[in-house]
């Protein structure tokens, strides 16, 4: 089973991706035909993409008459968030430890 932080990652990974969510992210619900407007790709790309994001659960979907509207949920960054906080918090103890030996050098 993957997981949750290489799926997200995966995801992500994708220029089209990362961008149709981000919009998704600044200007709120869309609908595909909004999204394949601005996307540079075709409509059946761009819902191809939209799947992909749903099932990574970076996007939910709600219809309306004919048409789907899909949103971001920024709380599926959360795994991504909490890992770029513990590789932030290695990376301070890391130089931390390196200044305090170059120290010990110059002395």
């Amino acid at each position: 089973m993957p997981d949750v932080h290489d799926i997200l990652f995966r995801t992500l990974a994708d220029p089209t991706r990362r961008a149709i969510f981000e919009r998704l992210c600044r200007e709120g619900d869309q609908t595909v035909t909004a999204l394949t407007a601005e996307a540079g790709v075709s409509q059946p790309a761009v819902s191809k993409h939209l799947a992909v994001l749903k099932r990574a659960g970076l996007v939910c979907d709600r219809h309306e008459g004919r048409q789907t509207h899909y949103s971001a949920r920024l709380e599926a960054l959360a795994p991504l968030v909490d890992w770029t906080k513990q590789m932030s918090g290695f990376w301070h103890t890391r130089f931390d430890e390196l200044e305090d030996l170059l120290r010990r050098m110059d002395q």
